[in-house]
């Protein structure tokens, strides 16, 4: 896969080739296989939606602006306080709700190898649970949408985003791809357990691979 970093923002990047699209159709495929159904949610959000959900490093990383009616905006950086606050509205009397989605999110981040300002993230969400899942999506995450890659699994570790139950979740790690091993993170949630997969990092594998 070319990649062209002329012109483009810092920390973002344009990308030729067909290894990113066969990638994702690969892991959409499979969560069709196990009912999950797609959702499309926007890019922009409020500012408020994230407050005390993504944790002090990700806020302070958030690309915050005024729109032209003086509201506060942001480019989300992340999803999962999205389908949190549906579970509690538009899915409130519906349960196990199997969701996926594939959206670019948006972190100030330090610009290196697999850490980007702009990157594709893939979630998968279970909301309204009536019963345990999180041993169903750590296997799914690891045995079908990482089937391919030689990968470390770690329950109940603390993660850095307030919502997570207890702030404990699940992490997947790959090695070989040093300070930005880990691809995989997840957990239970008010509302949902669920998981997001940095695909801009699998691709880093497929890099190493060549």
């Amino acid at each position: 896969m070319k990649e062209i970093k002329e012109g483009c923002y810092k920390g973002s990047r344009i990308l030729v080739g067909n290894e990113k699209r066969d990638l994702i159709n690969g892991m959409i495929n499979s969560l069709k296989k196990e009912g999950f159904v797609e959702i499309q949610i926007p890019n922009l959000q409020y500012q408020e939606m994230f407050i005390n959900k993504v944790g002090t490093e990700n806020n302070n990383l958030m690309f915050n602006f005024l729109d032209r009616g003086n509201r506060s905006i942001c480019l989300a950086p992340e999803y999962t306080a999205v389908i949190q606050k549906l579970a509690k509205t538009t899915y409130k009397q519906q349960k196990n709700v199997k969701l996926f989605y594939v959206l670019e999110c948006f972190r100030g981040e330090k610009p290196q190898a697999g850490r980007y300002r702009q990157f594709t993230q893939l979630g998968v969400e279970i909301l309204n649970p009536s019963k345990d899942y999180g041993r169903y999506l750590m296997d799914l995450a690891q045995d079908e949408l990482l089937s391919q890659k030689e990968t470390l699994l770690t329950p109940n570790v603390t993660r850095g985003l307030d919502y997570y139950t207890d702030k404990k979740g699940f992490e997947i790690t790959i090695d070989s791809l040093g300070s930005s091993k880990q691809v995989c993170g997840g957990g239970s949630y008010d509302g949902g357990i669920g998981f997001a997969i940095g695909i801009d990092r699998l691709l880093l594998c497929e890099k190493q691979k060549l």
